[in-house]
């Protein structure tokens, strides 16, 4: 088996979070890794042959190791459960309609089978381009993904939100866990769609999951080097930041996103309005209005919004988009990727 990347390994202990639909891009995941942190691909939304390409570019740009995020399918309702949920979803679907026809847009069918592209993205993975590290969203991977990851030198990370979680991480044999707060931007890593996400901080998580005996990396929250610093001393043997680098020239963050973060009068707030899973973002005229309606559907729920996110953002329309964000946002800066990590070094240093 090969020797996996540590922890140890990282001069820094910074790593960019993984941030689907666009901010994670190969230019950001180089100039993280550069400056001494570890940078990520975002594996979901992304199908298997673009990501083929992303990892390709990457390399192109760096020779340092890096790591991809994937989001693992969930269960999804059968029988009585199954036919509640569609019923639930089919009124969303007819309450986003205004929506719909205000922005000429039609909204799909929901496909209740899709898995992102999961057994390919795995295959990728594990039989044609490894990297050094590949973390997990949502939930935990099978025993044998994780054995076939590792056989090949990759080192598997499980993000988690609650000590039921990481235990269930370290069960299969997962290297390190994140533990994500509940301040973090976008998706909470809940295991199961339908559960509320509890409001502990990665500082209140990290005691708790200590006696596991996994490598701990602290997300949500961390914008600052007194984050950082923070962090570490709860235990951490590193942190995961994602908002902070939103607004960097390397981030492929669409202009609505990056017009929003300009305003700083907005707040955030959790929401399944947009994919159905709860999820931080900046408070918006769509969060707002369907927030209530939204059923805890994913991804089916993320489906049927694309389209509608997709022409807001092309109108520029920052009250139509999903704007992730964590509850530090308002340190997000446009300095260069490498500045942000210096920045938060400083607090491994202190």
């Amino acid at each position: 088996m090969a020797a996996r990347f540590a922890l140890t390994d990282l001069p820094v202990p910074v790593i960019a979070a993984p941030m689907a639909g666009g901010p994670s891009t190969p230019a950001l995941v180089a100039a993280v890794g550069a400056a001494g942190g570890l940078g990520f691909l975002a594996g979901g939304y992304t199908p298997a042959s673009r990501l083929t390409a992303q990892i390709a570019d990457t390399r192109e740009l760096t020779a340092g190791p890096f790591g991809v995020n994937l989001f693992v399918p969930g269960r999804q309702p059968q029988g009585a459960a199954l036919a509640s949920m569609q019923r639930h979803v089919a009124a969303y679907r007819g309450a986003l309609s205004p929506d719909a026809a205000r922005l000429g847009v039609a909204l799909p069918e929901p496909d209740w089978a899709d898995e992102d592209g999961w057994e390919e993205k795995i295959a990728l993975l594990t039989l044609v381009d490894p990297v050094a590290v590949v973390s997990f969203t949502f939930g935990v991977p099978g025993g044998n993904v994780v054995a076939d990851l590792q056989e090949v030198g990759t080192a598997v990370w499980v993000t988690v939100t609650d000590p039921a979680e990481a235990r269930a991480a370290r069960d299969v044999g997962a290297d390190a866990v994140v533990v994500q707060g509940f301040d973090a931007g976008g998706h909470r890593s809940t295991h199961r769609v339908e559960d509320e996400p509890n409001e502990f901080d990665h500082l209140a998580l990290l005691p708790l999951l200590a006696e596991l005996g996994l490598p701990m990396i602290a997300a949500g929250g961390v914008t600052t080097a007194g984050d950082v610093r923070r962090a570490l001393a709860a235990g951490a043997a590193a942190v995961q930041v994602g908002t902070a680098f939103l607004l960097t020239p390397e981030a492929g963050t669409n202009p609505a996103h990056r017009l929003g973060l300009s305003d700083p009068a907005l707040r955030t707030m959790v929401t399944r309005a947009f994919s159905g899973r709860p999820a931080r973002g900046l408070t918006n005229r769509f969060a707002l209005e369907h927030s209530d309606q939204a059923p805890a559907a994913y991804p089916v729920v993320d489906q049927i919004t694309k389209p509608l996110r997709a022409a807001a953002a092309a109108a520029g329309d920052i009250g139509g988009v999903a704007l992730w964000a964590g509850s530090g946002w308002r340190a997000a800066s446009e300095e260069p990727a490498a500045d942000v990590v210096r920045r938060l070094a400083d607090g491994a240093r202190a």
